[in-house]
Protein backbone atom coordinates (compact mmCIF):
# COMPACT_ATOMS: atom_id res chain seq x y z
CA UNK A 1 0.00 0.00 0.00
CA UNK A 2 3.25 2.37 0.52
CA UNK A 3 4.63 1.99 -2.98
CA UNK A 4 0.96 2.61 -4.61
CA UNK A 5 0.51 5.52 -2.22
CA UNK A 6 4.04 7.29 -3.38
CA UNK A 7 3.12 6.11 -6.79
CA UNK A 8 -0.28 8.24 -6.66
CA UNK A 9 1.50 11.18 -4.68
CA UNK A 10 4.26 11.32 -7.42
CA UNK A 11 1.44 11.50 -10.20
CA UNK A 12 -0.17 14.24 -8.12
CA UNK A 13 2.68 16.55 -7.67
CA UNK A 14 3.47 15.74 -11.54
CA UNK A 15 0.06 16.46 -12.70
CA UNK A 16 -0.47 19.49 -10.34
CA UNK A 17 2.62 20.72 -11.69
CA UNK A 18 1.79 20.27 -15.18
CA UNK A 19 -1.47 21.66 -14.71
CA UNK A 20 -0.27 24.92 -13.02
CA UNK A 21 1.81 25.78 -15.57
CA UNK A 22 -0.48 25.36 -18.33
CA UNK A 23 -2.40 27.54 -16.07
CA UNK A 24 0.25 29.91 -15.84
CA UNK A 25 1.02 29.83 -19.60
CA UNK A 26 -2.68 30.94 -20.30
CA UNK A 27 -2.97 33.17 -18.02
CA UNK A 28 0.41 34.81 -18.89
CA UNK A 29 -1.58 34.84 -22.54
CA UNK A 30 -4.37 36.91 -20.96
CA UNK A 31 -2.14 39.50 -19.49
CA UNK A 32 -2.93 38.81 -15.70
CA UNK A 33 -0.19 40.02 -13.36
CA UNK A 34 1.69 37.79 -11.36
CA UNK A 35 -0.34 38.12 -7.95
CA UNK A 36 -3.16 36.68 -10.01
CA UNK A 37 -0.99 33.95 -12.01
CA UNK A 38 -0.15 32.87 -8.43
CA UNK A 39 -3.68 32.74 -7.42
CA UNK A 40 -5.02 30.91 -10.44
CA UNK A 41 -1.75 28.49 -9.30
CA UNK A 42 -3.18 28.03 -5.97
CA UNK A 43 -6.90 27.40 -7.24
CA UNK A 44 -5.91 24.80 -9.54
CA UNK A 45 -3.27 23.05 -6.71
CA UNK A 46 -6.50 23.05 -4.61
CA UNK A 47 -8.72 21.71 -7.03
CA UNK A 48 -6.21 18.99 -7.83
CA UNK A 49 -6.11 18.01 -4.08
CA UNK A 50 -9.05 18.31 -3.40
CA UNK A 51 -10.71 16.13 -6.31
CA UNK A 52 -7.89 13.44 -6.96
CA UNK A 53 -10.26 11.28 -9.00
CA UNK A 54 -9.56 13.89 -12.09
CA UNK A 55 -6.22 12.99 -11.93
CA UNK A 56 -7.14 8.88 -11.55
CA UNK A 57 -9.50 9.74 -14.98
CA UNK A 58 -6.80 11.84 -16.76
CA UNK A 59 -4.19 8.78 -16.63
CA UNK A 60 -7.13 6.23 -17.71
CA UNK A 61 -8.21 8.28 -20.59
CA UNK A 62 -4.62 8.74 -21.70
CA UNK A 63 -3.85 4.73 -21.07
CA UNK A 64 -6.59 4.54 -23.69
CA UNK A 65 -5.55 6.51 -25.94
CA UNK A 66 -2.27 5.22 -25.78
CA UNK A 67 -3.95 1.32 -26.15
CA UNK A 68 -5.77 2.49 -29.29
CA UNK A 69 -2.78 4.00 -30.92
CA UNK A 70 -0.52 0.87 -30.01
CA UNK A 71 -3.54 -1.20 -31.83
CA UNK A 72 -3.40 1.04 -34.96
CA UNK A 73 0.31 1.17 -35.29
CA UNK A 74 0.17 -2.70 -34.63
CA UNK A 75 -1.92 -3.22 -37.47
CA UNK A 76 -0.30 -0.82 -39.48
CA UNK A 77 2.90 -2.99 -38.93
CA UNK A 78 1.16 -6.21 -39.92
CA UNK A 79 0.48 -4.91 -43.23
CA UNK A 80 3.77 -3.45 -43.80
CA UNK A 81 5.58 -6.63 -42.73
CA UNK A 82 3.12 -9.34 -44.06
CA UNK A 83 5.58 -10.48 -46.73
CA UNK A 84 7.89 -11.28 -44.46
CA UNK A 85 6.25 -12.77 -41.58
CA UNK A 86 4.00 -15.16 -44.81
CA UNK A 87 6.53 -15.22 -47.28
CA UNK A 88 10.21 -15.79 -46.21
CA UNK A 89 11.86 -18.04 -47.81
CA UNK A 90 14.21 -18.76 -45.22
CA UNK A 91 11.34 -19.41 -42.78
CA UNK A 92 10.76 -23.24 -41.68
CA UNK A 93 7.48 -24.00 -42.58
CA UNK A 94 5.12 -27.03 -41.61
CA UNK A 95 1.50 -27.96 -41.99
CA UNK A 96 -0.27 -27.48 -45.53
CA UNK A 97 2.14 -25.82 -47.70
CA UNK A 98 -0.74 -24.10 -49.78
CA UNK A 99 -2.79 -23.77 -46.56
CA UNK A 100 -5.82 -20.83 -46.90
CA UNK A 101 -4.61 -19.43 -43.55
CA UNK A 102 -0.97 -18.92 -42.59
CA UNK A 103 -0.09 -19.05 -38.70
CA UNK A 104 3.06 -17.14 -38.04
CA UNK A 105 4.98 -18.15 -34.33
CA UNK A 106 7.94 -16.15 -32.93
CA UNK A 107 9.10 -19.03 -30.65
CA UNK A 108 12.40 -19.97 -27.88
CA UNK A 109 13.37 -23.83 -27.67
CA UNK A 110 14.32 -22.19 -24.17
CA UNK A 111 10.69 -20.76 -23.47
CA UNK A 112 8.33 -22.48 -21.28
CA UNK A 113 5.46 -21.04 -22.21
CA UNK A 114 6.40 -22.38 -26.03
CA UNK A 115 6.51 -26.13 -24.99
CA UNK A 116 3.48 -25.46 -23.10
CA UNK A 117 1.39 -24.48 -26.24
CA UNK A 118 3.19 -26.72 -28.58
CA UNK A 119 0.63 -29.85 -28.03
CA UNK A 120 -1.97 -27.31 -28.95
CA UNK A 121 -0.61 -26.54 -32.21
CA UNK A 122 0.32 -29.83 -33.18
CA UNK A 123 -3.43 -30.66 -32.57
CA UNK A 124 -4.91 -27.81 -34.51
CA UNK A 125 -2.45 -28.77 -37.58
CA UNK A 126 -3.94 -32.61 -36.82
CA UNK A 127 -7.65 -30.90 -36.94
CA UNK A 128 -7.31 -28.61 -39.35
CA UNK A 129 -5.65 -29.65 -42.71
CA UNK A 130 -5.85 -26.14 -44.73
CA UNK A 131 -3.41 -25.01 -42.45
CA UNK A 132 0.56 -23.45 -42.81
CA UNK A 133 2.90 -22.87 -40.22
CA UNK A 134 5.33 -20.49 -40.72
CA UNK A 135 8.56 -21.12 -37.77
CA UNK A 136 9.95 -17.87 -36.49
CA UNK A 137 13.40 -18.31 -34.86
CA UNK A 138 13.22 -15.82 -31.84
CA UNK A 139 16.27 -16.99 -29.50
CA UNK A 140 15.77 -14.00 -26.79
CA UNK A 141 16.73 -16.17 -23.31
CA UNK A 142 20.87 -15.89 -23.77
CA UNK A 143 23.48 -17.69 -25.54
CA UNK A 144 21.83 -21.68 -25.40
CA UNK A 145 18.79 -20.26 -27.28
CA UNK A 146 20.83 -18.73 -30.06
CA UNK A 147 23.04 -21.73 -30.46
CA UNK A 148 19.70 -23.41 -30.69
CA UNK A 149 17.95 -21.50 -32.75
CA UNK A 150 21.29 -21.54 -35.28
CA UNK A 151 21.42 -25.73 -35.49
CA UNK A 152 17.68 -25.29 -36.25
CA UNK A 153 18.26 -23.56 -39.06
CA UNK A 154 20.76 -24.93 -39.88
CA UNK A 155 19.00 -28.19 -40.04
CA UNK A 156 16.30 -26.40 -41.79
CA UNK A 157 18.83 -25.47 -44.64
CA UNK A 158 20.52 -28.46 -44.79
CA UNK A 159 18.19 -31.22 -44.64
CA UNK A 160 14.32 -29.58 -44.13
CA UNK A 161 12.74 -33.31 -44.26
CA UNK A 162 14.02 -33.73 -40.74
CA UNK A 163 12.79 -30.09 -39.41
CA UNK A 164 9.37 -31.14 -38.08
CA UNK A 165 10.79 -33.90 -35.88
CA UNK A 166 13.63 -31.87 -34.52
CA UNK A 167 10.98 -29.18 -33.89
CA UNK A 168 9.22 -31.58 -31.99
CA UNK A 169 11.77 -33.36 -30.12
CA UNK A 170 13.28 -29.79 -29.62
CA UNK A 171 9.98 -29.03 -27.71
CA UNK A 172 9.83 -31.95 -25.76
CA UNK A 173 13.26 -31.57 -24.11
CA UNK A 174 13.30 -30.48 -20.72
CA UNK A 175 16.40 -28.87 -18.57
CA UNK A 176 19.39 -27.17 -20.09
CA UNK A 177 20.13 -27.09 -23.44
CA UNK A 178 23.74 -26.64 -24.58
CA UNK A 179 24.75 -26.74 -27.73
CA UNK A 180 26.06 -30.85 -27.68
CA UNK A 181 22.79 -31.43 -26.36
CA UNK A 182 20.97 -29.98 -29.53
CA UNK A 183 23.11 -31.54 -31.81
CA UNK A 184 22.48 -35.06 -29.94
CA UNK A 185 18.55 -34.15 -30.49
CA UNK A 186 19.38 -33.84 -34.10
CA UNK A 187 21.08 -36.61 -34.38
CA UNK A 188 18.33 -38.54 -32.74
CA UNK A 189 16.05 -37.75 -35.82
CA UNK A 190 18.64 -39.01 -38.18
CA UNK A 191 20.36 -35.30 -39.09
CA UNK A 192 24.11 -34.69 -39.68
CA UNK A 193 25.42 -33.72 -36.31
CA UNK A 194 28.82 -33.01 -37.18
CA UNK A 195 27.51 -31.01 -40.69
CA UNK A 196 25.20 -29.11 -38.58
CA UNK A 197 28.30 -27.83 -36.17
CA UNK A 198 29.80 -26.58 -38.83
CA UNK A 199 26.59 -25.20 -40.73
CA UNK A 200 25.12 -23.57 -37.51
CA UNK A 201 28.24 -21.09 -37.93
CA UNK A 202 27.35 -19.85 -41.38
CA UNK A 203 27.08 -16.10 -41.50
CA UNK A 204 23.45 -16.14 -43.65
CA UNK A 205 22.05 -17.80 -40.42
CA UNK A 206 23.46 -15.01 -38.54
CA UNK A 207 21.69 -12.68 -41.09
CA UNK A 208 18.47 -14.62 -40.75
CA UNK A 209 18.43 -14.13 -37.14
CA UNK A 210 19.09 -10.70 -37.12
CA UNK A 211 15.72 -10.04 -39.23
CA UNK A 212 13.71 -11.77 -37.10
CA UNK A 213 14.61 -9.58 -34.26
CA UNK A 214 14.39 -6.34 -36.39
CA UNK A 215 10.54 -8.28 -36.96
CA UNK A 216 9.89 -8.40 -34.14
CA UNK A 217 10.89 -5.32 -32.62
CA UNK A 218 8.50 -3.81 -35.26
CA UNK A 219 5.64 -5.32 -34.56
CA UNK A 220 6.53 -4.70 -30.76
CA UNK A 221 7.07 -8.17 -29.78
CA UNK A 222 9.22 -8.57 -26.69
CA UNK A 223 8.16 -12.64 -25.60
CA UNK A 224 8.10 -15.86 -26.51
CA UNK A 225 5.37 -17.42 -28.00
CA UNK A 226 4.01 -14.61 -30.25
CA UNK A 227 1.35 -15.49 -32.65
CA UNK A 228 0.16 -13.69 -36.00
CA UNK A 229 -2.71 -14.92 -37.27
CA UNK A 230 -4.74 -13.79 -40.31
CA UNK A 231 -3.09 -10.43 -39.88
CA UNK A 232 -3.59 -10.44 -35.73
CA UNK A 233 -0.75 -10.08 -33.38
CA UNK A 234 -1.34 -12.23 -30.34
CA UNK A 235 1.48 -12.69 -27.55
CA UNK A 236 1.70 -14.69 -25.32
CA UNK A 237 0.69 -18.72 -25.30
CA UNK A 238 -3.25 -19.29 -26.33
CA UNK A 239 -5.20 -22.19 -26.41
CA UNK A 240 -6.49 -24.60 -28.98
CA UNK A 241 -9.79 -23.16 -29.01
CA UNK A 242 -8.64 -19.38 -29.30
CA UNK A 243 -6.62 -20.62 -32.56
CA UNK A 244 -9.20 -22.38 -33.62
CA UNK A 245 -11.42 -19.18 -33.68
CA UNK A 246 -8.86 -16.73 -34.77
CA UNK A 247 -8.35 -19.31 -37.69
CA UNK A 248 -11.98 -19.26 -38.14
CA UNK A 249 -12.46 -15.06 -38.48
CA UNK A 250 -9.24 -15.40 -40.57
CA UNK A 251 -10.95 -17.57 -43.20
CA UNK A 252 -14.06 -15.59 -42.62
CA UNK A 253 -12.51 -11.73 -43.47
Amino acid sequence: MQKITTVFSALLVATTLLLAGATAAHAEAKGLNELQKKEVESLVRQYITDNPHVIIEAIQRMQARQEEDKKRQAKMALHENKSELVDDPDAPVGGNLKGDVTIVEFFDYRCGYCKRVFPAIQQVLKDDLNVRYVYKEFPILGPESVAASRISLALWRTDPKKYKSFHAAMMQARGALPAAKVLSIAASVGADAAALKTAMNDPAIETILERNYRLAQSLDINGTPAFVIGGKLVPGAIDIATMKKMIADARGS
